[in-house]
């Protein structure tokens, strides 16, 4: 069983070596394609492997890809960023997982992404197509934001990467694609999506809601089409449209189950507009939704814990309702101890006389 480990770089000189270090030891080949370095990137780059390629960069990340998994010559072939790692738990799961792919010979293997962290705890957290099988005819697709689409025998694995991220500026890089991009041809709902989202970040509000709305009445994945109502809510709520805001929010619940992130933007949403009975309603609502990361979710796993429990506190304090408000201060400093606002809380209901020191 070969493994080939295919990526694609560009002035990652501060965080390549530690990539490397972590997956060397896991794969069998290692091909780097580099699209227009200028710092270091390809001197580290050749402590590793002798497998680099040149390539110009032309605002295609799925060409570039492609072209990678093209040199490679394994029997699986496996992607990461240079700005990912991969702790030595989850180096023996992948030893793990390497003898599962000699009995079970799926076309992708789909893992846990963790990005976001806190310290060591991943915040967020979704699963993406981490190896496919060569000559599957697996490709990627998409300029910006590219993925594999399912095919063939797909298994999952508890095999995770996490996403460190790095310092590296990248601007509006990836607005401007989509804006190119969007100029030449229409774009699908996926692209869609991403392209709304793109728009948000960069403040583009106006312009967002055009492309998330137009996305929505459309055909979609249902898991970016909830995404998509929460940066929709997030938008109208920038441009002063309350109301707009939580009904996009409610609209989620048209494409599926509801998600514990949904439920606490409701609550925020009542908890702005200090209707804390309502807002109450909603947190406890998060308490009780399922964890649906394995569909692909952008999951928050703060939404069915942190979140909720703290906002809880303040909501039940809020309504004079202290009892609670102590019940749920009490669920948070058991499970959060040391967090700088649970400490806080606890200090205000020892200064109130509501618990002991």
């Amino acid at each position: 069983m070969k493994i080939s480990l295919c990526m694609i770089v560009k002035n990652e000189e501060e965080v390549l070596a530690r990539c490397l270090e972590s997956v060397q030891p896991l794969v069998d080949e290692l091909i780097i394609v580099d699209t227009g370095s200028d710092d270091e990137t390809i001197t580290i780059a050749r402590n590793y492997t002798d497998l680099i390629y040149q390539i110009p960069w032309e605002d295609d990340f799925a060409k570039a890809r492609n072209f990678a998994f093209s040199k490679a010559t394994g029997d699986y072939i496996m992607w990461l960023d240079a700005d990912d790692s991969i702790s030595p738990e989850n180096a023996k799961r992948f030893h793990a997982l390497k003898n599962i792919l000699l009995k079970e010979s799926p076309d992708m293997v789909m893992c846990p992404y963790d990005t976001a962290f806190d310290g060591d705890t991943p915040l967020f957290t979704f699963y993406r197509e981490r190896l496919v099988k060569n000559g599957a005819g697996l490709k990627w697709q998409g300029r910006v934001h590219e993925c594999i689409a399912p095919h063939g025998k797909v298994i999952r694995s508890e095999f995770r990467v996490f996403h460190l991220g790095s310092e590296k500026e990248r601007g509006r890089r990836n607005l401007h694609i989509y804006q190119k991009w969007a100029g030449e041809e229409p774009l699908g709902p996926r692209d869609q999506f991403y392209y709304g989202r793109e728009l948000y970040y960069h403040r583009l509000y106006t312009e967002s809601i055009s492309v998330l709305e137009e996305m929505l009445e459309g055909k979609g994945w249902y898991v970016n089409k909830i995404e998509a109502c929460k940066i929709l809510s997030a938008c109208y709520f920038a441009k002063g449209f309350s109301e707009k805001a939580k009904t996009a929010l409610f609209r989620s619940f048209c494409y599926g189950e509801p998600r514990a992130s949904v439920c606490c933007e409701i609550a925020k949403r009542f908890q702005q507009e200090n209707l804390y009975g309502e807002a109450v309603y909603w947190y406890e609502a998060a308490l009780n939704c399922r964890d649906h990361s394995s569909e692909g979710d952008f999951e928050e796993p703060e939404s069915r814990g942190f979140v909720p429990y703290l906002e809880l506190v303040c909501c039940y304090y809020a309504l004079g309702n202290t009892e609670k408000a102590v019940f749920y201060h009490k669920k948070t400093e058991r499970l959060f101890p040391n967090h700088s606002a649970v400490i806080f809380n606890k200090q205000f209901f020892i200064d109130k006389g509501l618990i002991s020191p």
